[in-house]
C-alpha cells in the first residue's frame, strides 16, 4: 500500500485499457514470470522490467497520481500491455511489486512529470499575455463569417431536399451529404460536418428512416437557425450552439474543488479521432462532470482515470448550457475507493431530468443520470431498467445490448435492484457502471 491509497482492482485497471486486444495482452502480462526490478513508490510511481522478444527488457514505469505512462516499447497505444500488466502485477500481488527506492530511469521520468506539472501552473498566469488581442478577434470574426457562410448553404440544401421530396434521399446515396459535409468542413463548421454525415446513414437504416430523417433535418434547421440569430440568444444557449457548430473554448469557468467519483470511461471513434469520455460525479456539490480527451492517428488519448476511485481535485467547466464538460486541474492527497454510489432515483426522474437539459441544449443526445432500486427485466424485444417498486421502465439502448456489461449488469442484480448509472437519451438507457444493493462495490459495465 502506498500513500496514494488502495491499490487498483484488475478490473479498475482494465478499464484504463485503449481496446480488448490491449486488455487480452495485458492480462498476459500480469503475472510476475516476465517481470524483474519492479518497485512502487509512496508518490504514486510504479516500475518494472519486462522481456520482450529483444534482448534488453522494456523499461516501463507508471504515475498512478496521472495516471500516465511512459514504456520503451514501439507500441502506439495508451496505456500499452506493459503498463496494463505491470499495474495488474501492482494490484494483485504485493509481494512481486514492494514499495522501494526508485531507479535513475524511472525517477528521471517521475520528477520530469513532477516539474512540467509545476511550469505549467506557474506559467497559465501568464498565458495569454502576449497574444495580440486584436488579431484573435479579426481571425474570430473571419471564422465566424465562414460558419454563417456554410450555415446559410446548409439552410438552402436542406430546403431542396424537402422540396424534392424525402424518397429523393435514397436515390441519391451517401455521396450528397458527404460532399456536404465536406462543404462545411470548407467553412470551418465540424459540429454541422458531423450531423450532416450522420443524415447519409439515415436511409439505409430500416423501415421508418423517413421519420427519422425528417427529425435529424430539423434538429440541424434549429442549429443552423440558432447561429444565424445568435446575438439575440441568450449567452448560455450561444455558448452551446458554438460549441454544437464546432467552436472551441477554453474551460474558463471558476474552478470546483471537491471528492470527485470516477464513474465510468469509455471510448467511441469516427475512423480518424478516438474521443475518450469519462464521467464523475462531485460528492459535495452534487455536480456530474465530463472529461474529454482526443486520440488521432492511431493513438489513444492520453487521459486515463480508474473507475471505481475517488480524487480529491479541482474541476474547471466549459461555458455552455448544462456546463458538464470541464477539465481536470490539480488533485489533493489520496485516491480512495468509492465507499457509494451517487444519490439516484426512479426512472421517471431519469426521464424529467433528461427533459430538462433538453430545455438548454434541444442537441443533446443523452444525459448522464443514476437510476435507483431498478432491476434488469428481459422484453421483447430487449431489456429494460424497471423500477422495483413496480413503478415505470427505461429500455436499454440498442447499442448497450450488445455489450458485455448487460450480462455483469443482470449478475450483479440476480433478479434484486441495483444502482445504475449511464446515459439517458431518446434511444434508451446505457449502462456504464452499477453497484449491488450494499453499495460496497462499483461494477464498471463497459
Amino acid at each position: 500500500m502506498n500513500q496514494h491509497g488502495v491499490r487498483w482492482t484488475s478490473e479498475q485497471v482494465l478499464a484504463l485499457a485503449p481496446d480488448d486486444a490491449s486488455r487480452r495482452a495485458g492480462n498476459k502480462l500480469g503475472a510476475a514470470g516476465p517481470w524483474s526490478g519492479t518497485g512502487s513508490s509512496g508518490s504514486g510511481g510504479v516500475w518494472g522490467l519486462c522481456k520482450g522478444s529483444g534482448s534488453k527488457p522494456y523499461q516501463t514505469v507508471v504515475d498512478t497520481t496521472g495516471p500516465a505512462c511512459k514504456c520503451s516499447c514501439p507500441s502506439r497505444k495508451f496505456p500499452c500491455k506493459h503498463a496494463l500488466g505491470l499495474l495488474l502485477l501492482w494490484a494483485a500481488d504485493e509481494e512481486a511489486v514492494r514499495d522501494s527506492t526508485t531507479p535513475d530511469w524511472a525517477e528521471e521520468w517521475l520528477e520530469g512529470r513532477r516539474k512540467r506539472a509545476t511550469d505549467k501552473e506557474q506559467g497559465d498566469a501568464g498565458t495569454g499575455q502576449s497574444a495580440d488581442p486584436e488579431a484573435a478577434r479579426r481571425r474570430a470574426e473571419r471564422r465566424a463569417g465562414r460558419i454563417t457562410a456554410g450555415a446559410t448553404e446548409l439552410e438552402r440544401r436542406l430546403a431542396d431536399l424537402l422540396r424534392g421530396g424525402l424518397a429523393a434521399a435514397e436515390q441519391s446515396g451517401y455521396g450528397l451529404w458527404e460532399e456536404t459535409a465536406a462543404r462545411m468542413v470548407d467553412a470551418q463548421a465540424p459540429g454541422l460536418a458531423a450531423r450532416v454525415r450522420e443524415l447519409g446513414a439515415i436511409p439505409g437504416s430500416g423501415p421508418g428512416w423517413p421519420v427519422r430523417l425528417l427529425e435529424e433535418c430539423a434538429l440541424i434547421h434549429l442549429l443552423d437557425a440558432a447561429w444565424l440569430g445568435i446575438e439575440r440568444l441568450p449567452e448560455p444557449l450561444a455558448a452551446t450552439v458554438r460549441t454544437r457548430v464546432g467552436l472551441t473554448s477554453p474551460a474558463e469557468g471558476p474552478p470546483v474543488r471537491d471528492r470527485w467519483l470516477i464513474l465510468a470511461q469509455y471510448d467511441s471513434s469516427d475512423g480518424k479521432i478516438t474521443t475518450r469520455r469519462i464521467w464523475l460525479y462531485g460528492r459535495e456539490s452534487g455536480r456530474t462532470a465530463l472529461l474529454l480527451s482526443f486520440g488521432a492517428a492511431g493513438r489513444s488519448p492520453q487521459q486515463a482515470l480508474p473507475v471505481g476511485l475517488t480524487i480529491d481535485a479541482e474541476l474547471t467547466p466549459y461555458a455552455g448550457a448544462g456546463q458538464l464538460r470541464a477539465d481536470l486541474g490539480e488533485q489533493f492527497g489520496a485516491p480512495v475507493a468509492i465507499a457509494s454510489p451517487p444519490p439516484g432515483g426512479p426512472t421517471a426522474a431519469a426521464l424529467e431530468g433528461y427533459g430538462r437539459a433538453m430545455r438548454d441544449d434541444p442537441w443533446l443526445d443523452s444525459w448522464p443520470v443514476t437510476l435507483s432500486g431498478v432491476i434488469p427485466v428481459p422484453t421483447s424485444p430487449g431489456w429494460q431498467l424497471a423500477d422495483a417498486d413496480g413503478g415505470t421502465g427505461l429500455p436499454v439502448a440498442p447499442a448497450a445490448l450488445a455489450r458485455p456489461g448487460l450480462l455483469k449488469l443482470v449478475a450483479l442484480s440476480g433478479g434484486g435492484p441495483v444502482t445504475v448509472f449511464g446515459e439517458c437519451g431518446h434511444q434508451g438507457f446505457s449502462p456504464l457502471a452499477a453497484w449491488s444493493e450494499d453499495g460496497s462495490e462499483t461494477v464498471p459495465l463497459i
